[in-house]
């Protein structure tokens, strides 16, 4: 006979891929994890999205209508219900938040006695992180919305977050009802057939599941992956391919899913708070990055080349620098002779294309200031229309040894870094795009930064919110004994 105080837990998944698409590559799923223990109920929901509301096709509504729904239903608390969205940009249908009642609703029914297991498993391959440091103290991103600067200007790189944070539960006959596993990346590898995916993610946890129990469910919960990029993101001489990425993912987090022993220990807590974080301003920026694209502007020199001259050119040039326009004996004649034509042809195409070169790179840098101005001034008349400060949802979540920080927005993986390495139990863990969506969280340093990359421009927050957030999280993880 089962007791009260019992952990039982149950996990369900819908499929909800947008099929009126041209072409579909493989599933994306809402997945549900239900746990009970006495009179505490949790729900850990995640769904193959953009995003939980405000970006993608799930509503700004979507988070209340499924807590509401599921209040009614089944009497589970708003506050613990935990939904996660993977990040990855394939296309949901249009009835996602009916899925994800039902995914919930099918998971309650599910419910079984389990025992609990906690690990960490280790990749490093898959990703990289996007932020590049230059010479001149400034950062720039790799996306695929603007060129990188020039490699002579790059002097580093940020961090990864290489752990994988495993949570087992597995029925007390050894069958594993599910595996909840975070991990820092944007998972926007892409397909080679460029169609629907689930992307890296939604191929790993598929992966995961095939080589567990029958019935198991994988649920992979997207952590501080605002700066990190699948690995190799802007190759050019192969097709992008999220199976590749996926399968090693999936294999690693399986290699350390193997090596947990599940046991009796529990104690489900789940502590939800609303947080108060200042908006940032960003108007002074803002005029400086329009004063910054006129002078670039006006810095653009006449050149008589096109794209037409110019890559004859540049090959000759560099393929023979000593005798680009002829064959070396046409030189020595002209030598011999007294006569210096070729050499002066040659001054002038190297100033051609020293000009040429030079505007492509003001250019670029025009390009990618454009960008990230067009997202400053969206958030910033955003910010002044809404007031000073912002709330947000954050959630600590407990179970047996395994513990979670949640926050709705795309944190940068120092913020994850920090707050684990400052906890006090040995398995914390951080996600980023939990119960909401308020674009990026990037540190105050990276703030100092603004209008260079994609992270402090999609922002709503001034910099001060890091050290409010990570108090925060330090004050409820504390909680969580």
């Amino acid at each position: 006979m089962i007791s009260a105080a019992e952990l039982m837990a149950g996990a369900a998944k819908v499929d909800i891929t947008n099929r009126d698409v041209p072409l579909v590559n493989d599933p994306l799923y809402v997945k549900a994890l239900v746990i009970k223990e006495g009179d505490n109920t949790a729900a850990i929901v995640t769904v193959d999205a953009v995003a939980i509301g405000e970006i993608g096709s799930i509503t700004n509504e979507y988070l209340d209508n499924v807590r509401g729904q599921i209040e009614k239903d089944l009497k589970i608390k708003p506050q613990n219900i935990m939904i996660n969205a993977s990040h990855c940009h394939g296309i949901v249908c249009n009835d996602v938040e009916q899925r994800t009642v039902q995914a919930i609703k099918e998971a309650a029914k599910k419910l079984v006695p389990v025992k609990v297991g906690v690990g960490t498993g280790h990749e490093d391959r898959v990703m990289e992180n996007r932020r590049l440091f230059l010479k001149n103290g400034k950062e720039a991103d790799v996306r695929h919305a603007y060129s990188l600067p020039p490699d002579e200007e790059v002097a580093g790189i940020g961090p990864i977050d290489p752990e994988i944070g495993i949570l087992k539960l597995d029925t007390l006959d050894g069958e594993t009802v599910a595996v909840v596993y975070n991990f820092a990346c944007h998972p926007i590898q892409g397909v080679p057939n460029k169609g629907n995916t689930a992307d890296m993610s939604g191929l790993a946890s598929q992966v995961i599941e095939d080589n567990l129990s029958k019935d198991t469910i994988a649920l992979f919960v997207q952590g501080c992956g605002g700066d990190i990029n699948p690995v190799q993101y802007k190759d050019v001489d192969n097709p992008r391919d999220a199976e590749v990425l996926g399968n090693m993912l999936a294999l690693s987090a399986l290699k350390a899913i193997r090596k947990i022993q599940c046991t009796d220990d529990s104690g489900l807590k789940v502590i939800n708070e609303t947080l108060t974080l200042p908006r940032s301003n960003n108007e002074k920026r803002i005029a400086e990055l329009k004063q910054e694209q006129e002078q670039l502007l006006n810095s653009l020199q006449g050149t008589s080349l096109n794209l037409k001259t110019f890559l004859p050119l540049i090959v000759k040039y560099k393929l023979y620098e000593e005798n680009p326009s002829y064959y070396s004996h046409r030189y020595m004649l002209e030598q011999k002779l007294g006569r210096d034509g070729l050499k002066k042809l040659d001054a002038e195409n190297r100033a051609n294309m020293e000009r040429y070169i030079n505007n492509i790179y003001k250019m670029e840098k025009m390009t990618r200031n454009k960008a990230n101005l067009r997202l400053l001034t969206k958030h910033q008349t955003r910010n002044q229309a809404a007031g000073k400060t912002i709330d947000v949802e954050v959630v600590a979540f407990k179970l047996g040894d395994f513990r979670m920080i949640t926050f709705p927005a795309e944190l940068t993986v120092n913020i994850g870094l920090n707050i684990k390495q400052k906890s006090p139990f040995e398995n914390t863990f951080v996600a980023g795009y939990t119960n909401g969506y308020n674009y990026y969280a990037p540190t105050a340093d990276q703030l100092k930064n603004v209008g260079n990359a994609q992270e402090d421009s999609d922002c709503l927050f001034a910099p001060e919110w890091q050290a409010i957030f990570e108090a925060k999280a330090h004050e409820l993880i504390q909680q969580l004994k």
